[in-house]
């Protein structure tokens, strides 16, 4: 299992929005993270700067990866890309973590 941390953005006016579409996020979604390997799964908002912190456990990055040539990823990454700052191919711009202590 890997740990994987990451920050994300949403515009300052989308935190409500962003917030709504995760809570109705659809069941073809969880199920695609879930069949990658993917498990406690969480983003929390730091709504003073707009940011987002990611967190999940995954089976490997292989199969984290794989996510977005999938289908459903990438309907998704279209469907949020106008509450957060995205990528020409709409998947948001992330910027990963390093891990610097891990208490099991």
């Amino acid at each position: 299992m890997e740990r994987k941390a990451f920050l994300m953005f949403v515009n300052p006016e989308c935190h409500v929005e962003y917030q709504k579409r995760h809570d109705e996020i659809w069941q073809e979604m969880t199920h695609l993270l879930q069949s990658h390997g993917v498990s406690n799964y969480s983003i929390h908002l730091f709504a003073e700067q707009n940011m987002l912190f990611g967190y999940a456990e995954v089976q490997s990055e292989a199969q984290w990866n794989a996510i977005a040539d999938t289908a459903i990823c990438r309907k998704w990454w279209a469907y949020m890309k106008d509450v957060m700052p995205s990528n020409p191919d709409n998947s948001p711009i992330s910027k990963p973590l390093k891990e610097v202590f891990y208490l099991k």
